[in-house]
């Protein structure tokens, strides 16, 4: 009697059903084009056809005709893997970890129940040879890496693993996504990049008819078309060094939605764009420390090419909430748009997770053109191993980067392979000394009375300090008409509409004293006459002058930035070697505004913090093996995690947000409206609070979320208080 043939499923929908063969080719090719970018197309190939091979046991199809039974699938793949040896073992832990994440190799003593990789190998598993009816292994025929193009071959082919992974998981859903939605799945991929590059030539057409050398308008110009002539360029790691602040012709800012200063925001994204149709590159990807530039670039770029091409992607973006937003909600999954504006924390904490959903993405960063603004404030506890990663993308995965702001990092020391930057603005040091607006001094040290004395004669004037418990101090003292608070003492909602009210007052001329801590130095598009600032480091001062005569309408004469230090010793986390260099550097009277004072400090600075540029020993993990993927994501986090998250519950909004998490639960959507109205506190503040019975916590699901029980503890002038005494309870 001929034996009947089993028919092997992976999914079902109601009556229609998926074979394992259709799921598995259908994945295979996904991933090959996928990998295909970085010329490694036949290991994703191989990777989609042996992922899901496992399903062909007995069991598992038991499972998927509607048995409650639980089976292992992903262990069966990567064990073939590993019996084939030769260079197929490299694709071992892509396969076992494609639904529960990249595990570290593990130990020999390790048994069949632990997560690593030589646990997996003693995993008992489900009799699954039934695929060799059906599935020939696919051949390898390149090498996971070209050794001679990588100096770190350990962090090279964690990459490359990292990589091959992104492939298979997005290839994976993507494959999985079509057959149950029956390909109406609603994702949107954006328009070409060359129409995008139409488009923003279009945009600044008038903007090119100028051809003045010596006016703010002109050498704008000049740079802008610097970045375009420059995108012809071959691939590699570049500079875009623009001088913050400058005067603006208001005709001429609102056609182009230029910011004030140098016009860097259009500028880069000229380069990307004519970059990118050059080489035939796929995105153009903007990683920003704040999420208030974000909003800002990607405003800017959503005017100029359109919404339906521009991704951001960050905490407070939700794109859940609206049925015409499905497409963008779909594209944060991967980042399949040819513009996506993100955080440092979202970029970096990818290229270092071992998790499907935060490395799904990483294939798309492969062979685009990557913008680094702000790059002074790439984070300097982990510097090293973030550089390490870029020179990765630069060198083996056909990315160009370019590091952009107006104090540049001194880097060039920490790229092993990469030898040349390209400078995009032409004539620096002259575009810095054209666009200065301000003179600088240095008052060395003042008492608080000094300082707030020295306030109260001014008009319009803005004095930035290093802490929240100091800004609030000043503040309490000099509480007048006119005078405002700003730090993130405040709910994010707050602080907006305190900026709000602070630009009307400068709008109108009317008497406006802002006492603030660091968050107005970037993103934030205020105008001073004059500007006080504590010292810190030389890049944190250069960017709050930035907020003094910003539109150009005084002389430098009258625009005052005026360096100062308490006279009492004052501790300031994470500071303190910023600090100490910028003292050295003002008692040597180096000019803070001259290009090569940036580039000493950065220096000096690095110099000094020496082995903390990679505080949780980051690189030295991959000195151990290329395949520890799960302590590496555990101790590569670039938020610290030592705080407490405090919801303030005094706007009707607010109580609206905080009923929907009790009554719905905490999902990803109700968390981002909630942001609005969180303040975080560090443990030591969060206890004096918590030992006072001040708070509550929210609910048991959450950890460190917590509310605010005494309201009266905050106030619409400084927001949460920082001086409670642990004490109070006693009179609760």
């Amino acid at each position: 009697m001929e034996e009947k043939k089993m028919n092997y499923i992976a999914h079902c929908d109601g009556e229609r059903e998926q074979s394992i063969l259709e799921h598995l080719q259908g994945t295979a090719e996904k991933a090959k084009d996928f990998a295909e970018v970085f010329e490694k197309g036949d290991w994703g190939y191989c990777c989609g056809m042996l992922h899901d091979i496992g399903k062909y046991s007995d069991k598992f199809q038991r499972r998927i005709r509607g048995e409650e039974i639980k089976v292992d699938h992903a262990t069966a793949g990567a064990r073939v893997c590993m019996e084939l040896g030769g260079m197929y073992p490299f694709l071992e832990m892509c396969i076992a970890g494609h639904h529960a994440g990249l595990s570290d190799y593990g130990v020999s003593t390790d048994t069949g129940n632990s997560s690593t990789t030589l646990g997996r190998r003693k995993k008992k598993i489900e009799d699954f040879y039934a695929y060799k009816k059906e599935v020939k292994i696919p051949e390898l025929k390149t090498s996971p890496v070209n050794v001679e193009k990588t100096k770190d071959l350990n962090f090279s082919l964690s990459m490359f693993t990292r990589m091959m992974y992104s492939c298979l998981v997005d290839a994976d859903f993507l494959d999985t996504e079509e057959f149950m939605t029956e390909e109406r799945s609603g994702r949107q991929q954006g328009q070409e990049i060359q129409v995008l590059l139409d488009k923003l030539e279009k945009y600044i057409t008038e903007w090119l008819k100028n051809t003045e050398t010596e006016s703010v308008n002109g050498r704008r110009t000049e740079i802008l078309k610097a970045c375009l002539e420059n995108g012809e360029r071959e691939k590699g790691l570049f500079r875009l060094t623009v001088p913050t602040g400058g005067g603006d012709n208001r005709e001429v800012v609102d056609l182009l939605y230029f910011p004030t200063g140098g016009g860097k925001t259009v500028a880069s994204l000229a380069f990307a764009l004519r970059h990118a149709v050059k080489h035939h590159m796929k995105r153009i990807i903007y990683v920003i420390p704040y999420t208030s530039i974000i909003e800002q670039n990607a405003a800017v770029f959503r005017r100029i090419l359109g919404d339906e091409n521009v991704l951001e992607n960050h905490c407070n973006i939700d794109y859940e909430e609206a049925e015409e937003l499905k497409p963008m909600q779909l594209a944060s999954e991967n980042w399949d748009k040819p513009v996506v504006v993100t955080t440092n924390v979202q970029f970096f904490e990818s290229l270092f997770s071992n998790k499907s959903s935060k490395c799904r993405k990483l294939h798309n960063m492969a062979n685009s053109v990557i913008i680094f603004d702000e790059a002074q404030m790439l984070p300097n506890d982990y510097l090293k191993p973030c550089l390490t990663a870029i020179e990765e993308l630069v060198i083996n995965y056909k990315v160009s980067a370019v590091l952009c702001t107006a104090t540049q990092p001194a880097l060039d020391a920490f790229f092993c392979n990469i030898k040349q930057i390209t400078e995009l603005c032409p004539r620096t040091e002259e575009q810095f000394e054209f666009f200065k607006r301000v003179h600088f001094e240095n008052d060395g040290k003042l008492s608080e009375e000094d300082v707030e004395e020295c306030l109260l004669r001014e008009t319009q004037a803005l004095c930035i300090v290093n802490t929240k418990k100091k800004a609030q101090k000043i503040y309490n003292a000099m509480r007048e008409d006119g005078v405002y608070h700003l730090s993130t003492s405040m709910y994010p909602k707050h602080r907006k509409r305190m900026l709000k009210q602070i630009k009307e007052r400068l709008r109108e001329g009317k008497k406006c004293i802002v006492i603030s801590t660091s968050l107005v130095e970037a993103g934030v598009d205020l105008d001073f006459y004059t500007v006080y600032r504590q010292l810190s480091g030389i890049d944190s001062i250069i960017q709050a002058a930035g907020r003094c005569n910003r539109e150009g309408k005084r002389t430098i004469e009258e625009s005052k930035v005026v360096i100062f230090q308490f006279d009492d010793a004052e501790k300031v986390p994470g500071q303190r070697q910023q600090m100490d260099v910028s003292k050295a550097l003002l008692a040597n009277e180096c000019k803070i505004e001259d290009m090569q004072t940036v580039t000493r400090y950065f220096e000096m600075l690095y110099h000094m913090r020496g082995e903390s540029l990679d505080k949780k020993k980051i690189c030295e993990e991959f000195n151990g093996g290329w395949h520890h993927f799960a302590t590496v994501e555990r101790e590569f986090k670039l938020i610290d995690e030592n705080t407490v998250t405090v919801f303030v519950n005094q706007e009707e909004d607010a109580q609206e947000v905080i009923q929907d998490l009790k009554n719905k639960g905490f999902t990803k959507s109700g968390m981002r409206r909630a942001v609005q109205y969180c303040v975080n506190l560090y443990k030591q503040e969060f206890e004096k609070y918590n030992d006072a019975g001040m708070l509550k916590l929210v609910s048991e699901d959450i950890k460190d979320f917590y509310e605010l029980t005494d309201l009266e503890q905050y106030s619409e002038e400084t927001g949460l208080n920082l001086e409670v005494d642990c004490g109070m309870a006693v009179w609760l």
